[in-house]
């Protein structure tokens, strides 16, 4: 009798120990992750936190590859991770215009860093009369600037790291310098300059490299909008007047109306592999999966078709 409870005793000293060494062990693996945690919305703000953060940030991007952020709708974690962050990044301009009730209903007082803040805006003009023009990225000396206040955010939120944080900035900083002046050099070898695309996406690619775009498929900033039978027309007739050879579709949307609206007008549709990168990065191992590699992409597809 003595040596079961003897044996009891033990088990139960065996199961306690496990169960404290457990506890520490979890309580010494949050102590020694000291990053701070970074909320991002868009698929490109949440690569400029990945560059400039480094090892020294947990990144929690909202909105996931190829998910046009328009359709976006907050998961039950989205709340849980805005609730922890310790810093909220933000695109602007309205192509996030969603956070702010998740920021409210996860009760969170971290500061939000808009990062398009400072950003020359394109205003919208017919039906998007009184907006801007979101896709800011679409420009690398606009993405700086998103980079720059980025920066300045987590320096804020983490002073400790601030060197490590600039130097990291400071590098990316001339690869997009670098990447803006390629870009130049090639679209500049492109002849015919007018540009269709599945929606009104690439306004500040198009200022920067010195393209027109002549109409979208999708007819505003917005990709949930819809082309009206006279639009439609028109649009077809307006490929035709300009002389444009491709449709250019994008990985987030149906390439099957660029497709019609192609064939209708006579002309070639790039889709697939090959679709531009609008308003979301892509998956892994893409040809999009990163912002630097993102823009060659677009550049490239801009070149080998136009």
């Amino acid at each position: 009798m003595t040596s079961t409870r003897q044996a009891v005793s033990m088990s139960l000293a065996l199961i306690l120990a496990v169960a404290m060494s457990a506890s520490c062990a979890s309580d010494n693996d949050r102590a020694a992750d000291s990053r701070i945690s970074v909320v991002a919305t868009t698929t490109q703000v949440q690569d400029f936190v990945r560059v400039v953060g480094g090892p020294d940030v947990r990144v929690v991007g909202l909105l996931k590859p190829n998910v046009d952020p328009h359709d976006y709708e907050p998961a039950p974690i989205d709340t849980v991770e805005v609730a922890k962050a310790d810093v909220i990044v933000s695109s602007g301009a309205g192509v996030d215009a969603w956070l702010r009730p998740l920021i409210n209903s996860a009760e969170s007082d971290a500061p939000v860093t808009v990062a398009s803040k400072g950003v020359d805006l394109l205003a919208g003009t017919g039906d998007e009369a009184g907006s801007s023009d979101p896709h800011v990225w679409h420009d690398p000396r606009n993405a700086e600037i998103m980079v720059r206040n980025i920066t300045a955010a987590l320096i804020t939120a983490d002073p400790t790291r601030r060197s490590a944080y600039q130097q990291r900035s400071d590098a990316y900083l001339a690869q997009l310098s670098a990447l803006d002046t390629e870009i130049a050099g090639e679209i500049a070898t492109v002849t015919n300059k007018d540009l269709v695309t599945n929606h009104d996406a690439f306004g500040y690619y198009a200022r920067r490299y010195g393209l027109t775009v002549v109409g979208s498929i999708i007819p505003g900033f917005d990709s949930s909008a819809e082309l009206s039978a006279s639009q439609l027309s028109d649009l077809i007739a307006t490929i035709k007047s300009h002389g444009v050879r491709v449709v250019f579709s994008e990985s987030s949307l149906p390439a099957k109306a660029a497709a019609a609206i192609a064939d209708e007008a006579g002309v070639k549709v790039v889709s697939g592999k090959d679709a531009l990168y609008g308003d979301t990065l892509g998956p892994a191992g893409s040809d999009g999966d990163t912002y630097l590699k993102m823009m060659r992409h677009n550049t490239r597809t801009f070149v080998d078709n136009l």
